[in-house]
């Protein structure tokens, strides 16, 4: 049912030495990025980093301040991606065990996402591709 961990997010306000630091240091291919414009006129700046199939997704923000603390948005981890085989599956068996979805799931036309919390009430995001 679950197979692997999908992505790690990381909030930064240096997005460029971010992305140098990944690439030459640890050996990160740059792979998509992206740039969403957002309703306030801000912007996020998204870059996908891979290393042996594992993903990082580093995200910053234009014109949106960041804080360091977890509850809100913040510099540092922000959550871990896990991909699962079946999204409603998936749901049903964490439901099983009292564990339900804090956002989502959202059904996109090539995949579906949903978050929990651990419980230390960090989010893990699930991610259903199609």
């Amino acid at each position: 049912m679950f197979k692997r961990i999908d992505h790690i997010e990381i909030v930064t306000d240096r997005l460029e030495p971010t992305i140098a630091f990944y690439v030459e240091v640890l050996g990160f291919t740059v792979g998509q990025r992206d740039r969403i414009a957002r309703p306030d006129g801000s912007a996020l700046n998204i870059a996908y980093l891979g290393l042996g199939g594992t993903t990082v997704e580093l995200m910053a923000y234009d014109g949106v301040p960041v804080a360091p603390e977890p509850a809100l948005e913040h510099l540092g981890y922000r959550m871990m991606a896990v991909e699962v085989d079946d999204m409603k599956e998936a749901l049903a068996y964490l439901k099983a065990r009292d564990i339900e979805p804090v956002w989502g799931p959202v059904y996109r036309d090539n995949y579906a996402r949903a978050e929990i919390c651990d419980p230390n009430g960090y989010r893990i995001e699930l991610r259903h591709w199609f």
